[in-house]
């Protein structure tokens, strides 16, 4: 195997284990994480300083890490407040509602849209981008409102967020886990992203249409109306010069995906550029719509937009520090504690893995689509990807190819179970917005996610 298994590997594994327990439970997993941590520490430098240090310097290394991925998140919401907040983000919508002419249209119209919104701002501020415009628009189509929200879950929290090819926050962070590389992540990502989105969306349109013929389905037309659709009570701007940047706005956000592929901007460079263009945005909405309070009104947006990212991100900084010490993490929080010729606990887990047990590509698919559903039990979808890219890692390591392929299937498993279409605590944005009990939406999308979970589990071992 190259490097003797030291006790810490062991200690590594039970700890993952343990994890995984506790998010099958439904539990918290950052009081094991810390613990872990600290055990690793002890173990590692025979010191209860230095372990107690590394707690400390391991969230520091992990928010190092993650710190390019929470900022661009916060200011993509701040701008998403700001949208708001001026009325454009009405402007930007409100010609769809035009196209919808019966539920059909409605259900995709809704769904695509969220979908792209979501790459751009995120699924979070997407829902009330997108439901208080169009939710009366479907309704009033013949789509109800549990329809609505079926589409805005597959579509935006579901298939946008898996994804997330724009932002990149879900792929560099289990591409971290995996040790490699973002843009590989999402190449192995985008055939499975395309199976998983069409046998969903179709299965659930195929539901929704039966059940609305059959009249288990009822058409709430009278509830909603367009009378308080409007979210732009406190917009100064005048309609003509919403209407351009209603324009502008999603141009702009063109041109930096154009950007991206003419001058090969990858990772960081290109998540910078779509965190400046959102800034800038976020800027000349401010001062457009209160020039005289505008310095304070643009710090206010982005302490809002701060504030969302480090709640959402919390969870994750124990976590994702506890995983980053199974691979570089470990040398730059402790020192050069392991043998020379090792390659970093997970590796070398990966390594011993492959000397003892015997594994194919159908059982290491169908472990990451499990381990990925688990960790995304916890209802954030985020929290455990770190530790789906780690177990990737190791089966790929011991599969000797795949890991990639892996990596992007525990992802699209984690986040399709825990970032917003079965989880009920989960769901309850789109739920509320939509004016529905969150479990129902939870009962109506769960045969068609399982079904997508199956077929692109299956397809993904042709991949690996």
């Amino acid at each position: 195997m190259g490097v003797e298994l030291l006790g810490m590997h062991y200690v590594y594994l039970i700890f993952i284990i343990l994890i995984l327990g506790v998010m099958i439970l439904k539990k918290d997993t950052t009081l094991i994480c810390i613990v872990g941590i600290f055990v690793l520490g002890l173990m590692a430098t025979k010191s209860l300083s230095a372990s107690v240090l590394g707690v400390f310097n391991s969230f520091i290394y992990a928010i190092n890490e993650l710190l390019g991925t929470i900022l661009i998140i916060s200011i993509i919401v701040g701008m998403s407040n700001a949208l708001v907040e001026t009325g454009v983000s009405d402007a930007m919508i409100r010609p769809f509602t035009k196209l919808m002419k019966n539920k059909v249209l409605a259900y995709w119209i809704v769904g695509i849209l969220m979908m792209v919104i979501s790459w751009f701002f995120w699924p979070s501020p997407a829902v009330a981008l997108i439901g208080v415009i169009l939710l009366p628009a479907a309704v009033k189509a013949g789509l109800p409102a549990l329809g609505v929200a079926v589409a805005m879950n597959i579509f935006g929290h579901g298939i946008a967020l898996s994804s997330d090819f724009v932002i990149q926050g879900a792929p560099k962070l289990t591409a971290s886990g995996a040790g490699i590389p973002v843009e590989n992540v999402i190449s192995a990502s985008v055939p499975l992203v395309i199976i998983m989105g069409l046998v969903t969306t179709f299965s659930a349109f195929y539901f929704l249409m039966k059940d609305i013929k059959n009249g288990s389905l009822n058409i709430e037309e009278n509830i909603y109306s367009f009378e308080n659709s409007d979210t732009s009570t406190t917009s100064t701007i005048n309609p003509i010069i919403k209407n351009i940047l209603a324009f502008v706005i999603p141009l702009l956000f063109v041109f930096d995906v154009i950007a991206m592929y003419v001058k090969n901007l990858r990772g960081g460079d290109a998540t910078a550029l779509i965190g400046g263009t959102a800034v800038f945005v976020l800027t000349v909405l401010t001062i457009l719509n209160d020039r005289k309070n505008s310095l304070s009104k643009i710090t206010s947006h982005l302490i809002e937009g701060l504030q969302f990212g480090f709640r959402v991100f919390g969870p994750v900084i124990p976590i994702a520090a506890f995983f980053y010490l199974g691979d570089s993490g470990i040398t730059a929080v402790f020192g050069q504690v392991l043998p020379k010729s090792s390659n970093g606990i997970v590796n070398d887990l990966g390594i011993a893995l492959a000397n003892t047990v015997p594994l194919n590509a159908a059982l290491g698919a169908g472990t990451l689509s499990i381990v990925g559903a688990i960790t995304g039990l916890d209802g954030s979808g985020f929290s455990g990807i770190s530790l789906v890219g780690s177990v990737a890692k190791l089966f790929g390591t011991a599969l000797g190819s795949g890991t990639a392929t892996l990596t992007a299937l525990g992802q699209i498993s984690a986040i399709w179970v825990g970032g917003g279409t079965l989880i009920p605590w989960a769901v309850i944005p789109v739920a509320a917005i939509c004016g529905i009990d969150p479990i129902e939406l939870v009962k109506r999308n769960i045969k068609p996610v399982v079904i997508g979970l199956v077929v692109t589990t299956i397809a993904a071992i042709f991949f690996i």
